[in-house]
């Protein structure tokens, strides 16, 4: 198994589009990239402790490559907002992808070419590529939370904008 770390806006967003892959065997909520120790989700939602909120995916990569993730991670977000992602707006929301290795490095930095070079974006993209550093599990209310909260995380999806987003973007 190896480890993907994703910033990508709430991570009650991005848990779903990963979970239900071969080779996909677990996406966690945490929080990467501050100074913190052990930071809880209101010290990181102030946006004073570094952190990101982040998922962590194992996988098998022979079953399911780490430059499919990239794709997949890269049809979750809005790479050119540096203010947060769609209504979830602050420093904890900016995205980021955390490398676990030099291969995870060099692929990412690939990807975050290729969709500059597509003139997708009229923008810059600005989603960090950085270092992966401790990671902290969220608090358990915040794992699987579209299955534990289907209709809040609907609600709060769609009043987001992110699928209209994916939408106009993507499809």
């Amino acid at each position: 198994m190896e480890k993907a770390t994703f910033a990508g806006g709430c991570f009650w967003c991005m848990v779903k589009p990963f979970v239900e892959w071969d080779g996909i065997h677990k996406v966690t909520s945490g929080y990467m990239g501050g100074t913190v120790e052990n930071p809880t989700y209101e010290q990181v939602k102030k946006g004073d402790t570094g952190h990101l909120e982040v998922v962590q995916i194992e996988f098998d990569p022979v079953v399911f490559p780490y430059e499919k993730l990239l794709e997949i991670y890269w049809m979750q977000i809005d790479p050119t907002d540096d203010g947060g992602q769609f209504h979830d707006r602050g420093e904890s929301y900016k995205t980021a992808i955390f490398y676990h290795s030099e291969e995870q490095q060099k692929l990412a930095e690939i990807s975050k070419q290729q969709l500059a070079d597509s003139g997708r974006f009229k923008k810059p993209i600005v989603t960090k590529i950085l270092e992966a550093s401790t990671f902290y599990e969220a608090e358990d209310y915040h794992q699987d939370y579209y299955k534990k909260e289907p209709n809040h995380y609907k609600e709060d999806r769609e009043k987001s904008g992110r699928d209209e987003f994916i939408n106009q973007h993507w499809k």
